[in-house]
């Protein structure tokens, strides 16, 4: 039978994970290393493939990380402007290819049938609760700009995984950034995972020893909230029964 104090306890786990929110604006200043380094074993205690641990994560702070910042900035202006440039921009880009993905392009594709409604929900509720009109493309775009500064956040954690485990590598570094974002929010600190910046691997790698059998998954942008707008934000979360497939009938 479940006592009391643990009926207790799982409520208050589960208030705990329903606060949880990704972060998208944060203050400058930096994490001590003694708690990063706390986040990041309390993120190993999430079970494993066989104990693998198929992952690994390159931490950018300081002059590291204004260096990676400032080239995925550079390209994403580079890319932002030749599109809106109509054909001209189009040919620049196929001419220079400055700006295209070097690695994770399937970031850039357009979502399935299947997945589309909710992106487009997040994106609908996100700018409105900016004031972003869904016609303003310089807005958004410089808003979408804001990912390549990783939100503001003085660590953003690169997120590798080994390519021969495939699918089972990326679950498991899935459930090791979950303990590591909710022990982030338990020390008062924000995280908001990135697949955005996963498109230029080639920066990352000009700052890391990074093994060429590990492959980028994606960033976590990590650090103090501050209080903005960004912030305020609370993307819809779906009820159980809409992650169920419906049982054949007998």
């Amino acid at each position: 039978m479940t006592s009391t104090s643990n009926k207790l306890s799982g409520a208050a786990i589960s208030e705990f994970l329903a606060s949880r929110r990704s972060t998208r604006a944060f203050l400058p200043d930096p994490i001590p290393q003694e708690l990063l380094d706390q986040i990041l074993t309390d993120a190993l205690t999430a079970p494993s493939w066989s104990n693998t641990r198929p992952f690994k994560i390159a931490v950018a702070s300081g002059s590291r990380r204004d260096r990676i910042s400032a080239e995925f900035g550079s390209r994403w202006a580079s890319i932002s402007h030749n599109l809106s440039r109509g054909w001209r921009g189009k040919l620049a880009i196929a001419l220079t290819r400055r700006g295209l993905p070097t690695s994770n392009r399937l970031v850039a594709k357009k979502y399935h049938s299947d997945l589309k409604p909710a992106s487009m929900r997040l994106g609908a509720e996100l700018f409105g609760t900016l004031g972003i009109a869904r016609d303003d493309r310089k807005a958004r775009d410089a808003w979408w700009a804001t990912n390549y500064d990783f939100y503001g956040a003085p660590t953003e954690l690169f997120i590798y995984v080994h390519k021969s485990l495939g699918i089972f590598a990326a679950s498991d570094a899935g459930l090791m950034m979950e303990n590591l974002a909710l022990s982030a929010h338990a020390h008062g600190l924000g995280t908001c995972m990135q697949g955005a910046v996963s498109i230029w691997d080639d920066v990352v790698r000009r700052e890391f020893t990074i093994s060429k059998n590990y492959r980028l998954l994606c960033g976590l942008a990590i650090g103090y909230p501050r209080e903005a707008k960004d912030n305020t934000f609370k993307a819809h979360r779906i009820a159980p029964e809409e992650m169920l497939f419906e049982p054949k009938s007998n």
